[in-house]
C-alpha cells in the first residue's frame, strides 16, 4: 500500500471521528485529498470523498440508533427533513453553474460567528432534550430546514453538519446528542444525492475511495461511541472547536486574515 493511500486513510479516519460527533469532517478530509492527490480534477476528488464520507456517516448513524444507549429519533420530522434536503441538494448542485457561490461565503462566516457566540453565552444550550415543536408545525419546520440546508449543501457545503446540529438544538429544542444523530440522517440523504451524481458521471476513484471508506467507518464508529459515552457536554465542546476552525478557515479565504 502506498504512503499516499496510508495518509489518506489516516485523514479519513480522523474526518470520520470528528464528523460523527459534530459534523465538519470535510474540513479535514477534503484539504488532505487536494494536497495528496495533485493533478486529480476537483470534481473527481469531491466524488471520491463523498463515497468515503457517506459510508462513515451511515456507520455513525447506525451506532447512534442501536444498542442500549441508542438515541431516540423523531423519525417523521427528521426523515421528512432528510428527504427534502436530498432533493434540494440536487437543485443546489445544479445551481452552482448559474450563481456566484462566493457571495455565500461571508454570510456563512457571519452565521458561524453568531453560532459560536450564542453557544458560549448559553451554558445550558443543548444540555436538555425538550422538543419545543410538535405536530404539523414541527414537520413544516423540518421541511423548511431540509430545503434551506439541503440546497446550501449542494450549492456550497462547508459547515453543513455544524449548521444542522445548531438548527436541531436551537430551533427544535433537541439536546446535542439527539441533534447529532438527527443531523447524520439528513447528511446521509444529501451525501447520497451528491454521490449518485458523481458516480453516474465517472468521477469516483474507487481504488482510493474504498480504503478511505473503511477508515472513515472506523473513525465514525469510534466518534459516535465516544459521544454516547461522554454525553452532551463533550459534544458541545467539540462543536465549539470545529465551528471555531471553520470560522478561521472561511475568514482566511474571505478576507485573508
Amino acid at each position: 500500500m502506498s504512503v499516499t493511500l496510508l495518509l489518506l486513510g489516516f485523514f479519513a479516519f480522523l474526518a470520520g471521528f470528528i464528523d460523527a460527533v459534530v459534523g465538519g469532517g470535510g474540513l479535514i478530509q477534503l484539504p488532505a485529498m487536494l494536497l495528496l492527490l495533485p493533478g486529480v480534477p476537483v470534481p473527481t476528488i469531491l466524488g471520491t470523498g463523498k463515497l468515503s464520507s457517506v459510508t462513515g456517516t451511515l456507520a455513525a448513524l447506525r451506532r447512534y440508533l442501536t444498542g442500549p444507549d441508542a438515541v431516540p429519533l423523531r423519525w417523521r420530522t427528521v426523515g421528512l427533513a432528510a428527504l427534502t434536503a436530498g432533493a434540494f441538494a440536487f437543485l443546489g448542485a445544479k445551481a452552482v453553474s448559474h450563481l456566484n457561490k462566493e457571495l455565500v461565503r461571508p454570510l456563512v462566516l457571519g452565521l458561524l460567528v453568531v453560532m459560536a457566540i450564542y453557544t458560549l453565552w448559553r451554558k445550558d444550550f443543548g444540555s436538555l432534550h425538550a422538543p419545543r415543536l410538535h405536530g404539523r408545525r414541527e414537520m413544516a419546520m423540518g421541511v423548511l430546514l431540509g430545503a434551506v440546508l439541503g440546497f446550501y449543501d449542494g450549492f456550497f457545503g462547508p459547515g453543513m453538519g455544524s449548521l444542522l446540529l445548531f438548527a436541531f438544538v436551537g430551533l427544535f429544542g433537541y439536546d446535542f446528542l439527539s441533534a447529532s444523530a438527527s443531523a447524520k440522517l439528513v447528511n446521509v440523504a444529501t451525501n447520497l444525492t451528491a454521490l449518485a451524481y458523481f458516480a453516474s458521471t465517472g468521477q469516483v476513484l474507487y481504488h482510493v475511495a474504498l480504503p478511505m471508506a473503511v477508515c472513515n467507518v472506523l473513525g465514525s464508529t469510534l466518534g459516535a461511541r465516544l459521544a454516547l459515552k461522554r454525553g452532551t457536554g463533550f459534544v458541545r465542546v467539540l462543536f465549539l472547536l470545529i465551528v471555531s476552525a471553520f470560522i478561521l478557515k472561511l475568514g482566511w479565504e474571505t478576507f485573508g486574515f
